[in-house]
């Protein structure tokens, strides 16, 4: 299985530093071929894929612009991080998943120095991320702390109980919602790709922050350029409540647009302070932009 014949690119990909040795413009053909590859890994020795098929484009992304493993990324519901398994040194390995003596189903930390968190329920990614943060700012290091947490397991309680002490001591850290159930409608278009990405930018984060400084002096003033914001975010994205939480919000963008999803993350990911980004995608997906375009 190392060198699967309908996946050339992929079949050079070991690690995820090969991964970001590619140029952006074949990082669609990265995923088309990751995608397939494992639609037929999964589809020979079973288990669960659909959540996987849906991530493909965020987890080239996260692992394109993030310096894995340094960067720790930390998946909520193991099941999605499929692909993530895949890029990171399991490729060859993954016909034996849920097979005596293969490899696990779920993130492992004692199966990969890539797996920062053993997935053992439900809702635990954010205060996970949050803790390896804590301790990376404490340590002096200049990490990056990624959560990844569908919108089922963002439910339950200890994720709010997570986003809330994130916000209320400032951490340093990315929550990435993997929104597959269109649970909250995704703003489309050329103007909302716009939009978001001016939100994304450091220039928007800068001059945000200088207002409140300025404003703030002038309470009365303040309070109308408050709301004003959250009246413009929130037609844009409904991200009022992650916002009142103590993140920066952005999105909803789409999960399956790689090239939007790593120049979002190029510009979000030295904010200083949580960052929540909404990715919208598609649970069993097994059709890319780029198949769909040719």
């Amino acid at each position: 299985m190392t060198n699967f014949q309908n996946t050339p690119l992929l079949n050079t990909i070991n690690f995820p530093a090969d991964l970001r040795a590619l140029p952006a413009d074949q990082l669609p053909q990265v995923a088309e071929e990751l995608r397939r590859y494992l639609t037929h890994t999964v589809s020979q020795s079973g288990g669960h894929f659909s959540a996987g098929l849906g991530t493909v484009e965020l987890t080239v992304a996260l692992h394109y612009v993030f310096n894995t493993p340094y960067d720790p990324l930390v998946w909520d519901v193991g099941h999605q991080a499929y692909p993530h398994k895949i890029l990171t040194g399991r490729k060859d390995k993954m016909p034996t998943i849920r097979t005596l003596n293969g490899i696990c189903a779920f993130p492992n930390r004692a199966e990969s120095e890539y797996d920062a968190f053993g997935v053992g329920h439900s809702s635990t990614s954010i205060s996970a991320a949050l803790g390896m943060a804590i301790a990376s700012q404490l340590k002096g290091e200049k990490r990056h702390c990624v959560a990844i947490i569908g919108d089922g397991s963002i439910t339950g309680g200890m994720a709010f109980e997570a986003m809330n002490h994130a916000g209320d001591i400032g951490a340093n850290m990315l929550v990435v919602l993997n929104d597959n159930d269109m649970s909250i409608s995704p703003n489309v278009g050329a103007l909302n790709k716009y939009l978001t990405k001016v939100i994304s930018s450091r220039l928007y984060s800068s001059v945000r922050e200088e207002s409140k400084k300025v404003l703030s002096v002038m309470p009365n003033v303040w309070e109308l350029a408050r709301r004003t914001e959250e009246h413009v975010k929130g037609m844009i994205a409904p991200g009022t409540l992650f916002e009142e939480l103590g993140f920066n919000y952005i999105g909803p963008i789409d999960g399956h647009d790689v090239e939007t999803l790593v120049s979002t993350l190029e510009n979000i990911k030295d904010l200083s302070g949580p960052v929540f980004l909404h990715v919208v995608t598609q649970k069993g997906k097994v059709m890319s932009r780029l198949r769909r375009i040719h």
